[in-house]
């Protein structure tokens, strides 16, 4: 009897004990009911919440993953406020949509998308620190008069008009040459040479002949005179034509007999081009002796792109830089505008006149000109060059939609001129447009649509599934 008291005593000792220390646990930690209670998820990197673990996991520097619960995503109150849901994505991106809630092949449940999400699937959004950090910036776009300058190249020519060739009207001898190598420069009534010609001898001897006898004729009649007068005229006439100098003339008609030799005198200032004259040789009536250039005016040929040359105009003015002269400017003006195209360079050649009093401009001197051409006399619409991204398919602007919101516009482009094209359509005056970065910033744009349309082509699909099931019930 006292045996089975004792053990009785022994066991209702023990169970109050236990009861007592349980009820010190609950009053201690009073959430330890809620804690079993509540729904867990998933489990997150503790360093980097977008990689996440169905089960417990450590990460590369033995850290626990941290436990996602159900309580610990947004309230039904903050996902109202975000709009509609209007289907579920998969958690870990991947192109997976569902009009319900489910769960991917990790236990992971799928996220809601909401219609304010949606509304923005044409925007990129970047943080402030990321914006900095690529330099990213905006111009505003506005109205302006486009100004562009056209540049070519060319290289100085002979003025074609100047140029003067030497050639006897009678057959001779050069018996002297004063001029006597290419290049070197003659002044106008320079001699270049003297001749010797038997048809100049009698050209001679008619003259004073003719000249003598309107001297003995003085006392005859009216008519001899005349007759002789004319006679001695023409004799005359006849060795200007034949391009003898006044001042040998007057030297012919002081001597009174035939000069033995005749000069030939230079034209123009200017300098010898070719000069086939040889001293002692017989030339023939017609036959070149000397090509002399007057260079105190010279041509620049330019070579001006076709999409440049209706901004060309003549009587334009253009500033020319030579080479050979670096710091030095040239002003010209457009003298003619070549009527044909070259197909191997697609340019058309207009020339430039410009004033060679120093003589510093040599043909054959290569330079480039600038001519500033107004494109449109009206303000247009523009934006600057480093704003457009250009794939040759199309055109597009980054516009600035708020902080850090960007949104890609398709452009269509007129005219380009000092720095900036003009828009036709897609922009209007004010928008922000992104001129640095931009590609970057496209490059992630792409991105985003490309997703957004794997989103909505997977939520076309989820909603027909689930409107089938629903036909199907």
């Amino acid at each position: 009897m006292t045996k089975y008291f004792l053990a009785s005593l022994i066991l209702m000792l023990g169970v109050g004990l236990g009861f007592w220390v349980g009820r010190q646990e609950v009053l201690q930690n009073p959430n330890s009911t809620a804690v079993s209670e509540r729904k867990l998820l998933y489990y997150r990197h503790p360093m980097n919440p977008k990689v996440t673990s169905p089960t417990p996991a450590k990460d590369d520097m033995g850290m626990d993953y941290l436990p996602v619960y159900a309580e610990d995503q947004s309230p039904p109150e903050a996902q109202s406020q975000q709009g509609k849901i209007l289907y579920y994505r998969h958690p870990m991106g991947a192109a997976d949509t569902s009009p319900v809630p489910k769960k991917d092949e990790m236990g992971m449940d799928y996220l809601p998308v909401y219609e304010s999400e949606l509304a923005s699937a044409g925007q990129i959004q970047i943080s402030p620190e990321k914006i900095q950090k690529l330099g990213v910036n905006t111009e505003t776009v506005t109205n302006r008069t486009l100004t562009r300058s056209i540049r070519a190249l060319g290289s100085i020519q002979v003025d074609e008009r100047r140029v003067h060739a030497v050639t006897p009207k009678f057959e001779g001898w050069i018996q002297r040459l004063y001029v006597n190598a290419t290049g070197q420069a003659v002044k106008r009534g320079q001699p270049l040479l003297e001749v010797y010609s038997p048809e100049l001898m009698t050209a001679q001897q008619e003259y004073l002949i003719a000249r003598q006898g309107q001297q003995a004729l003085q006392q005859s009649s009216a008519q001899a005179r005349s007759t002789v007068e004319q006679l001695t005229d023409n004799a005359l006439q006849r060795l200007h034509y034949w391009d003898i100098a006044p001042a040998q003339l007057q030297r012919l008609q002081i001597q009174e007999k035939p000069l033995d030799t005749l000069p030939l005198l230079s034209p123009v200032n200017g300098v010898v081009l070719e000069k086939p004259a040889q001293e002692g040789m017989r030339f023939m009536p017609g036959e070149l002796l000397f090509r002399i250039a007057d260079l105190s005016t010279v041509w620049l040929l330019a070579e001006v792109f076709e999409q440049d040359i209706g901004g060309v105009r003549l009587g334009q003015i253009m500033q020319v830089q030579i080479n050979a002269y670096p710091n030095q400017l040239f002003s010209g003006k457009v003298g003619f505008i070549y009527p044909t195209l070259s197909t191997e360079t697609r340019t058309i050649k207009v020339r430039v006149e410009l004033t060679n009093a120093e003589g510093l401009l040599k043909p054959g001197l290569y330079g480039s000109v600038t001519l500033a051409a107004l494109a449109d006399n009206d303000a247009r619409l523009v934006v600057p060059d480093s704003a457009v991204i250009d794939s040759g398919a199309r055109q597009v602007v980054l516009v600035q939609r708020g902080e850090g919101r960007f949104e890609p516009h398709v452009v269509k482009l007129g005219r380009q001129a000092d720095g900036y094209w003009e828009v036709l359509e897609g922009l209007a005056a004010g928008d922000e447009v992104v001129t640095r970065a931009n590609f970057l910033i496209d490059a992630e744009s792409n991105l985003k649509s490309a997703l957004d349309g794997f989103n909505n082509q997977g939520a076309d699909a989820g909603q027909a599934t689930h409107e089938t099931q629903q036909g199907g019930q």
